[in-house]
């Protein structure tokens, strides 16, 4: 690791500042970090964007409130209800049957959902979904602040938003009023380092932060905070530059990938679909069905093939993401990979049966109420019409298909129980093997 990075490892101390309370070099570097990333203030979060979404729903939720918010939303969102006590309100994810992925939610849906509960206290949206798909953030924002409701956003998978004329705008460009960012993730910071940004007068910042503070580590890594200092620079400074490049190395790809036989990557033609106001380019949804294989085959030829690690593989798709850390030369061994791949499967004709994504169950109980029920085992393949004392979701992503509360249908035991003969991994559950799942008494 060198010796630099434990020089660097060091912790609380007058010089140095405090993450609690900052006054000093990291009040500097978060005000800085407001400015780039166009907010009134920014507050460093070095226990991940987990930490950071459930921070943002404490603060405007408490027990008994409700919150209006997506299906497809990241699992850290249901630990954030769990320890908020607030009620949601779900609004169904589009799901494009020809590549079978989650889009983002529609304008339409969003206004049913705020006149049918004006009483909810936040809309909490996601900019862009996994697979890069951009909802109308900005006309939802008016839409919510008009009954005065604030908007949270799920920025994990756009940071990179505010740096370049060429991708969606940001949710502070739209308006938001809190959102949390993993820079980590498209900007270069070190693992579990993030940010959450906050603007306008709806939210009181020293609330704010207070709530941040609640599951903050008491020993903050500095060289965590050192790096989102640094990548924050980066982006400011040369982030318009090196976006371009990405854009640019994403859009050869996708373009090499749809040249190739049984291959097809989706692109600026999905925008107007349902769920899609825009998409972000840097993201490469590679459908491999034509193929006969699954993305989870392809992910596996990928890895011992030609030692490359996609984002994620599902049933018919595996996601690539083209980043800033990124060149010609990494770009190339994954369309080079493509070719091959291509070459040896194209004249198979097996097909999977695309798996239809069940309906939001009914909630018996909020998440709170549900997760200090007493619980028990019970045969999983026999648990239709009991409700769910655990969370299952398919990893990655990291979305829930069944919540804590929520009642267990037959459209969910065998929906399950296919991706378990699709060796998807599955997590959340108590019997990794899912023959039996906790039902609350």
């Amino acid at each position: 690791m060198g010796r630099r990075v434990f020089q660097l490892d060091l912790t609380l101390m007058p010089d140095l500042d405090s993450i609690f309370a900052p006054q000093g070099v990291i009040k500097e570097a978060q005000d800085l970090a407001a400015e780039a990333f166009q907010a009134d203030a920014a507050y460093f979060i070095v226990n991940g964007t987990t930490a950071g979404i459930q921070g943002m729903i404490m603060a405007v939720c408490r027990p008994g409130d409700k919150i209006i918010l997506p299906r497809n939303v990241h699992k850290s969102v249901f630990g954030a209800l769990i320890l908020s006590g607030a009620e949601p309100i779900y609004m169904p994810a589009e799901v494009d049957s020809e590549l079978g992925i989650t889009m983002g939610v529609q304008l339409d849906q969003v206004e049913h959902a705020i006149r049918a509960y004006p009483e909810a206290k936040a809309v909490f949206v996601l900019n862009p979904t996994y697979y890069g798909m951009v909802s109308d953030l900005p006309a939802m924002v008016t839409m919510a602040h008009d009954y005065n409701m604030a908007v949270l956003v799920d920025e994990a998978h756009g940071a990179h938003f505010a740096f370049h004329p060429l991708l969606p705008p940001s949710a502070m460009e739209a308006g938001a009023d809190l959102a949390a960012l993993s820079i980590h993730k498209m900007l270069g910071s070190l693992t579990q380092s993030s940010l959450v940004v906050q603007q306008g007068e709806r939210l009181d910042p020293a609330y704010v932060k207070t709530v941040l503070n609640l599951t903050q580590t008491t020993s903050p890594s500095y060289v965590l905070l050192a790096s989102l200092d640094i990548a924050r620079k980066q982006a400011y400074f040369d982030g318009e530059k090196m976006l371009r490049r990405t854009i640019n190395l994403a859009n050869w790809a996708r373009h090499e990938l749809n040249s190739l036989p049984g291959i097809y990557v989706f692109g600026s033609e999905m925008i107007g679909r349902p769920g899609c106001a825009s998409i972000d380019p840097t993201k490469l949804c590679i459908n491999v069905r034509g193929l006969g294989l699954s993305g989870r085959a392809t992910e596996e030829i990928l890895r011992r093939d030609w030692r490359l690690q996609v984002e994620l593989s599902d049933p018919g798709n595996v996601l690539a993401l083209i980043t800033i850390g990124d060149d010609k030369k990494s770009v190339r061994k994954l369309v080079s990979a493509f070719y091959d791949i291509s070459r040896r499967f194209f004249e198979r004709s097996l097909k999977e049966r695309e798996l239809i994504v069940p309906g939001i169950p009914e909630l018996a109980l909020v998440p709170k109420e549900a997760f200090y029920a007493d619980k028990r085992p019970h045969e999983f393949k026999a648990a239709a019409g009991k409700i769910c004392g655990e969370l299952i979701m398919a990893y990655p992503p990291g979305i829930p298909i069944i919540c804590p509360g929520e009642i267990i249908t037959e459209e969910i035991i065998s929906y399950i129980e296919e991706l378990k003969q699709k060796k998807t991994w599955l997590q959340g559950m108590a019997d990794p093997t899912l023959e039996h799942i906790r039902v609350i008494r």
